[in-house]
């Protein structure tokens, strides 16, 4: 039977997208305690079944599909903007496919204005009742108010009119910097994005024995499966190993490893890497909340998906891709490792030096691209000392030598130094561990 967390999510997923949710109703509904309800429907909010908005409310919105993500519903732009919702509050979990900033005469601007947009403008009111009725929703900036029998339509067509005390210009960058911020995370790939799903997945249970995994052994010449209850909660893993010298008889239960490693679909495939690296395991069951099987993801799974994150087309830049795009190969470098980069605005700190985080940066990069060079190989950086001798300006022209000091199967030193015209601005060693591809 299901947990009480469990049925409450369940009966917040049922409900109609728009509809409001109190902890009060939700307890009162479930018959259970204020306490259990405002965790499930924290929880609910995690997972992106609810959104809850001050001066509003919760209410229940669509979840987002990964594809559609740069969008943002009219409840997102309340918080953004720190708005105020005047009228139509039942059509804030509507999706907005562009904003429009009202800057000229009526006629012109419905010429810009659908259904589904959102018009920023200031306090005229005929152009906000003009832009209800073309299906499009109202944002309000600099604080003011509309008339009523405005509200009163926007309650009837459903569609949000908003206030907010910021300029247009403030809105507009901020509404710009939201969808610029989820297209960066839209990038991070998570372990949900390259997981095995249950339905591929072969599993073993409790009461099998050894003989029904040198079946699967044949059938797909993998040696790891995952033991699951009959609820499909993970109890252990079988490997290879484990079957050595053991009878075809014996029930799995009794050579399984138990209490396994296991992670969560929304950990990123980099971690994911590391706890693999870290433990030497091949292998990790994906469990939802309550320990529940969903798939699994192998070392192959990450590898390639490391390298899909590597290939693909940067939409939004985080100062990582900003830094490593900058990196340039001298043509006087030859057969040695050398890198040069140009020191930009974004690179400094408040004082116009290069910022201890970007430095950090530039020489974990140089290290990834002269251990790749001899190993063909990803790495994890485990440890790193840095010193920082001479502070970099702006626009300045740095060379970066990176020098392999030892490198075996698992780990690496590297000796990384920093010049400016000739002279050691800063040095760091690192110890990496590797990832065998």
């Amino acid at each position: 039977m299901a947990t009480k967390h469990n049925q409450i999510l369940e009966h917040i997923n049922g409900l109609p997208v728009g509809h409001k949710i109190s902890v009060r109703q939700i307890a009162k509904d479930l018959s259970v305690s204020e306490g259990t309800a405002y965790r499930a429907i924290k929880d609910a909010e995690n997972k992106g079944y609810v959104s809850t908005i001050e001066r509003v409310g919760t209410i229940r919105i669509e979840q987002k599909k990964k594809e559609n993500i740069e969008k943002l519903t009219y409840a997102e732009v309340v918080n953004i903007v720190d708005g105020q919702v005047l009228g139509g509050r039942e059509g804030l979990h509507k999706t907005l496919n562009k904003f429009v900033i009202g800057a000229m005469k009526l006629e012109a601007m419905m010429r810009y204005t659908e259904a589904g947009n959102l018009l920023i403008i200031g306090n005229r009111t005929n152009a906000h009742q003009l832009a209800l009725e073309a299906g499009a929703a109202v944002l309000i900036t600099g604080g003011f108010d509309t008339e009523d029998h405005v509200k009163k339509l926007a309650d009837e067509l459903k569609l949000p009119i908003i206030s907010s005390s910021y300029d247009t210009f403030t809105v507009a960058t901020l509404i710009n910097r939201a969808i610029y911020d989820q297209l960066i995370k839209k990038e991070i790939v998570l372990v949900e994005d390259i997981l095995t799903p249950i339905e591929e997945t072969l599993y073993l249970k409790p009461n099998d024995t050894v003989q029904q995994w040198h079946a699967y052994n044949e059938e797909t010449m993998h040696g790891r499966y995952p033991i699951v209850d009959e609820n499909k909660k993970v109890l252990g893993i079988v490997t290879s190993k484990d079957m050595i010298g053991v009878v075809k008889e014996t029930p799995i239960d009794k050579v399984m490893t138990k209490h396994p490693i296991t992670v969560n679909g929304k950990m990123s495939v980099a971690a994911a890497a590391r706890m693999m690296v870290w433990e030497g395991i091949e292998l990790l069951p994906v469990v939802d909340e309550g320990n529940k099987l969903q798939g699994i993801i192998s070392r192959q799974d990450v590898l390639q998906a490391l390298q899909m994150i590597q290939r693909q087309p940067q939409v939004g830049e985080t100062i990582d891709d900003i830094v490593t795009n900058q990196f340039m190969t001298p043509k006087e470098a030859k057969n040695e490792h050398l890198y040069q980069f140009s020191v930009t605005p974004q690179m400094t700190n408040s004082i116009g030096t290069l910022s201890y985080g970007v430095f950090t940066t530039i020489v974990t990069e140089a290290t990834n691209r002269v251990i790749r060079a001899q190993k063909k190989s990803d790495l994890i950086v485990e440890n790193l000392t840095i010193y920082f001798v001479k502070p970099v300006q702006i626009d300045n022209v740095v060379s970066v030598h990176p020098k392999v000091l030892e490198i075996g199967r698992k780990f690496g030193k590297v000796d990384v130094e920093v010049h400016h015209e000739g002279n050691v601005v800063g040095k760091a060693l690192l110890m990496v561990q590797l990832i065998d591809k």
